[in-house]
Order: C-alpha cells, then sequence, then structure tokens
C-alpha cells in the first residue's frame, strides 16, 4: 500500500507523526488505558492493519483499546497535543479502506463499547455504544415488537458506530433509510477531548444539522461515543416475490417500472448470473440459475396490504418480461431468499482469489444501461463480475474478481471499479451509496466535485479538527492529488 496517500491534511498530520517521542506516547497511554489495553507488537498489531479492503494494507503504530469514555476522551487529548493521527475503528468490516490505519498513527478501538444501555418501547428507541454489533440492537428490542431496520450485509458483524462513519444501508433502505434517517442523537468525542451531544430525542432540533455532518464522516470529525437510535414495529407480514429474467436489460427496466408504478417495496434487489451461480452453490436460496438477472422484491405490511402490493409487483413484473415470477411461500423461504442475497460478498469470495466490491450510485432508469457497460468494461479489462444491486435505490455493488498474486490484475481491477464509478458520475449519479470513499474512492472525489466543493469540504473538516489528526488522508483528496489525476488521465492510478 502506499502510505502516501493523503487527503484531507495531506502532509500534516503523517509528517508531524515522525518527530514524534515514540516512547513518551507509549508510556502517556499506559498511564491512560487498562492494563493491556495497549497493542505494540507486530503480531498484535496485524489483525489491524487493514478493514474489508484488503487490497490495501497499513501496519500502525500502536493500537489502543479503552474500556470508558474518559479513556477514550484522554487519549484524544493526548494525541492532539503530541499530534500523532488517530484512526477510529469498530470491527472492520468497511469495505472503502476507512478503517486502514495511518503510517505512523494510532488505531483507536472501540471493540470494548459493547453495551445496549437503553431500550425504550414506548419512544421506540435504543440508546447503545459504538461497539454494539447492527443485529443486536434488533435482538435485544424484538421482545417489543421492535426492530433496527438499517440492516448491511455484514449486520451481524458490523458495529453501529462504524455505521455511522460511513451511513450504511441494506437490502431494506429502500422503504426504511439509511443510517442517517434512524439516528436520533449522537454523543461524540472531539480530537481535543471536547464531548459534544448532537440531535436529541425529537424528529428535528435546533440549529445547523450536525447530526446529517457527523453521519457519513467517515471518523474525520469526531469520535462516536454513544448513539440513540430509531426502532420500527416488526410487520405483521412480509413476501418476497423472485421474478426471472431472460436478460439484464429486461431486469433493470423491470426496476424503473416498479418505481414508475408508485410501488416502494421494503426491499428491492437484483442479482445477475454471475452472481446468483456463486450464491446458489454456496447457500443453496433456491434461485433460478437459467436467467440472465433475478429481481428479489419484499412487501411488508398487514396481511391485506401485502396481498394488494404483490399483486400489483406481479403485474409489473410480467408485463416487464419475467419468465418466471414466485412468492415466498412461508417466513422460512422468505429468509432463505434473503440469506442468499446477503451471502453474495462471501460467496463470491469461495470462487475467485481476490475481490473488489464498488460502491456506485445511479439513477434507477438508468441500471439497464450501466450494466450492459459493466459487461463491456468486463471484457476490456479480461476481469469476470458479479453484479448485486441495491436496485430500488440505484446502488450498485460490482464485484469485480482478480487474483492479485498474477501481475497486473490488481492495476486492471483498480481501473475497471474506477471506470464504473466514473461512469456513475456521468450518468448523474455518484461514486458512492454506502460504503464511503476512504482511500478506494479518493480519487475519484476529483471527478465528482470542483474544486471549490473540495475547499469546503477541507474547511468543515478543520473546524472540527484543525490539526488534521483524525483520519487523515482518507475521503477529500487535496487540489495537488485533483491535479495530478486529471492530468494523468489514469483512474485506476494509485
Amino acid at each position: 500500500m502506499d502510505s502516501g496517500q493523503r487527503g484531507l491534511g495531506e502532509g500534516h498530520a503523517a509528517d508531524a507523526s515522525d518527530a514524534i517521542d515514540v516512547n513518551a506516547a507509549i508510556a502517556a497511554l499506559r498511564r491512560i488505558l487498562p492494563a493491556r489495553g495497549l497493542l505494540m507488537g507486530d503480531e498484535e498489531l496485524r489483525p489491524y492493519e487493514c478493514d474489508g479492503l484488503t487490497a490495501y494494507r497499513q501496519m500502525p503504530l500502536l493500537v489502543a483499546l479503552p474500556e470508558t469514555e474518559a479513556q477514550v476522551v484522554a487519549v484524544l487529548r493526548l494525541c492532539q497535543e503530541i499530534g500523532l493521527p488517530v484512526v477510529a475503528r469498530g470491527a472492520g468490516t468497511g469495505l472503502s479502506g476507512g478503517a486502514t490505519p495511518v503510517r505512523q498513527g494510532l488505531v483507536l478501538s472501540l471493540a470494548k463499547f459493547m453495551r445496549i444501555l437503553e431500550v425504550d418501547p414506548v419512544a421506540r428507541t435504543a440508546r447503545v455504544e459504538p461497539g454494539v454489533r447492527n443485529l443486536a440492537i434488533s435482538e435485544a428490542a424484538a421482545r417489543f415488537g421492535l426492530y433496527y431496520a438499517p440492516d448491511p450485509s455484514s449486520q451481524i458483524a458490523c458495529t453501529i458506530g462504524g455505521n455511522i462513519a460511513e451511513n450504511s444501508g441494506g437490502v431494506h433502505c429502500l422503504k426504511y433509510g439509511l443510517t442517517v434517517h434512524n439516528v436520533l442523537r449522537l454523543r461524540v468525542a472531539l480530537i481535543g477531548g471536547e464531548v459534544i451531544e448532537i440531535g436529541g430525542g425529537a424528529l428535528d432540533s435546533p440549529g445547523f444539522d450536525l447530526l446529517a455532518l457527523m453521519i457519513g464522516s467517515e471518523g474525520m470529525l469526531g469520535v462516536v461515543l454513544e448513539a440513540t437510535v430509531k426502532l420500527t414495529p416488526k410487520p405483521l407480514l412480509a413476501q418476497v416475490v423472485m421474478a426471472s429474467f431472460g436478460d439484464v436489460v429486461s431486469a433493470g427496466n423491470a426496476v424503473a417500472r416498479i418505481i414508475a408504478a408508485g410501488i416502494i417495496p421494503a426491499g428491492l434487489e437484483m442479482m445477475d448470473r454471475a452472481a446468483t451461480a456463486a450464491v446458489e452453490a454456496f447457500v443453496h436460496a433456491g434461485y433460478d440459475l437459467s436467467a440472465a438477472a433475478i429481481l428479489l422484491a419484499e412487501s411488508d405490511g398487514t396481511p391485506e396490504e401485502v396481498a394488494e402490493e404483490i399483486a400489483a409487483l406481479r403485474a409489473v413484473l410480467e408485463a416487464a418480461g419475467a419468465g418466471d415470477v414466485r412468492v415466498s411461500a412461508d417466513e422460512a423461504e422468505r429468509l432463505k431468499f434473503w440469506a442468499g442475497r446477503k451471502a453474495a460478498f462471501p460467496a463470491v469470495g469461495r470462487i475467485t482469489p481476490d475481490y473488489m466490491c464498488m460502491d456506485g450510485t445511479i439513477p434507477r432508469k438508468r441500471v439497464a444501461e450501466m450494466l450492459t457497460r459493466i459487461e463491456e468494461f468486463s471484457e476490456e479489462f479480461g476481469l469476470r463480475c458479479a453484479n448485486v444491486f441495491h436496485a430500488g435505490d440505484g446502488n450498485l455493488h460490482p464485484l469485480i474478481m482478480f487474483d492479485a498474486n498474477v501481475p497486473g490484475e490488481t492495476e486492471r481491477a483498480t481501473g475497471f471499479g474506477a471506470r464504473i464509478l466514473e461512469l456513475s458520475v456521468e450518468m448523474g449519479g455518484t461514486i458512492t451509496g454506502e460504503h464511503g470513499v476512504g482511500i478506494e474512492k479518493v480519487r475519484q472525489m476529483c471527478v465528482q466535485f470542483s474544486m471549490r466543493e473540495l475547499s469546503l469540504f477541507q474547511a468543515v473538516k478543520a473546524a472540527f479538527d484543525p490539526d488534521a489528526l483524525l483520519n487523515p488522508g482518507k475521503a477529500v483528496p487535496t487540489p495537488r492529488r485533483c491535479s495530478e489525476y486529471r492530468l494523468t488521465g489514469t483512474p485506476g492510478a494509485h
């Protein structure tokens, strides 16, 4: 990995850390942290060298494992005093390199903040620490007939702090929203040790919307200590329609037709043949392997509402050219259909040495066009690609397969992904939907935004973190980097 990949505060924090008295820093951290709360040896540090984007790795200088808010605050205050860069980390399931360590920097792990502090069934909220697993919130709320709606595919492992950092979504984000739509309040530590509260118990709060600013900020503005999230009543019934299509264009057009008909399913997902073949061999979800693409559309609500919406979905799908339309017969089959979709990433991991999962968003009406272009890119770069979409909101997840041990394949995969992201912008979309920018897409930020806009992002960062110590080098590129990228004309270059 190029440890010189920097964005916000490029050159400042990383270079300043070269002058840090490491022994003095270790001694100070040991006074702050509990026994065995500071990791230093290579074997201890190795698990933290990357997140879910394993193509880029960097060993940190140190890893801190605080157990209390006071310890987090003291660590951050020390880091500001000595100029030590800090990367906050949750479960490390992110896919854009947002938790990749900084050379000669500290990883601040929130893994021990695992308490669900309160579940309020009347207010329909839960108050949790950042290390609580996404799925654990729903498990705790289940006895009240409630659940936490955002459900990324990694929900059994990913933490709410990481979800907040990346503004995660999931297969039900079309109807129930992303993380930003399901968080009411945050308690956040700033780099100087100040603790602030953002948002509140109501749906709105006075002043600037700092809650939306903090959610999705990828750990560059502050460290989440506690979150109050919304809980949603469990529907009385949910069913999934699975539709098979003979070509990806018809499947993509069917997505646009469903939304145009005024139908907002609880989930609307698309998988092409390469994805379903990988998944079926892994999960045995009952997918139609003869289909070029399948759509999964879920309806939930009262039995009467579900019956009406399922009938409307079936009519639209058949009119769009679906060759086979199946409705889940019971809850077990519904869960099996979704288990297949949520297992797409590990399933593809079984059939290729390496893969990159991209994450762009496009207007729904252009899904078919994008899939056609991805097929062309696959031939151009000589790499296989399996496509999985949050089709309802145009969020695409092409899984580009390659072998890092074959010279040139990593570079081709990176170039392939960059082309998809930049085409997303051309189509009127964005370079990310829910995985964040991290280090993976920092160059494409130069395509998405003007230099003036990037300067404004830099100014926001400086207001919270004037020394650029929190997760430096991520998400927002410097003007120099953008100038170099535009001059080279090499989308995949790192």
